[in-house]
């Protein structure tokens, strides 16, 4: 099994979303199939299905989440890389645009884009990888290519 590569707080939050699942989220499924399962014909109780899948989902959860974490290799920010690489902090610029942005590289299980946080294995994490600020990178994204310039590795 594949390596899954995180931040310490990345670690943190699937850790405790674990422990959520495993605690107050199965018992809250075991109360709600006891209730839908009481006097009720279970062939026809539409209220007992959905606790079955609603289960079936939280412990569908429950093993990714195990899998994830027991594979997990904690990655640490580096001091002042010249290259980028997982755990950089970069500042770039696409061209023809004024704006910059700033993008934090992590691990697959942890990209969130919409928090600037973006995945080493997505078309611009691949391509940010290993260039230093200063560079020009082309970025080949599915609905095309663009260039950006690498700022900042902050």
């Amino acid at each position: 099994m594949a390596n899954t590569f995180l931040t310490k707080e990345g670690y943190a939050k699937l850790q405790e979303e674990l422990d959520y699942l495993r605690g107050t989220r199965r018992s809250e499924i075991a109360d709600r199939l006891r209730e839908a399962a009481f006097g009720e014909d279970l062939v026809e109780n539409a209220e007992y299905e959905a606790a079955k899948n609603e289960q079936a989902f939280i412990e569908g959860r429950i093993k990714d989440l195990e899998g994830l974490l027991a594979t997990a290799r904690i990655i640490e920010s580096p001091k002042k890389a010249e290259a980028i690489q997982l755990g950089s902090k970069v500042v770039i610029q696409e061209s023809g645009s004024k704006k910059s942005e700033e993008y934090f590289l992590v691990g697959p299980a942890e990209a969130q884009p919409v928090e600037g946080k973006i995945s080493n294995e997505s078309p611009l994490g691949k391509a940010l990888m290993g260039h230093k600020a200063g560079d020009q990178v082309e970025v080949h994204a599915p609905d095309g290519s663009f260039k950006v310039k690498i700022l900042e590795i902050a």
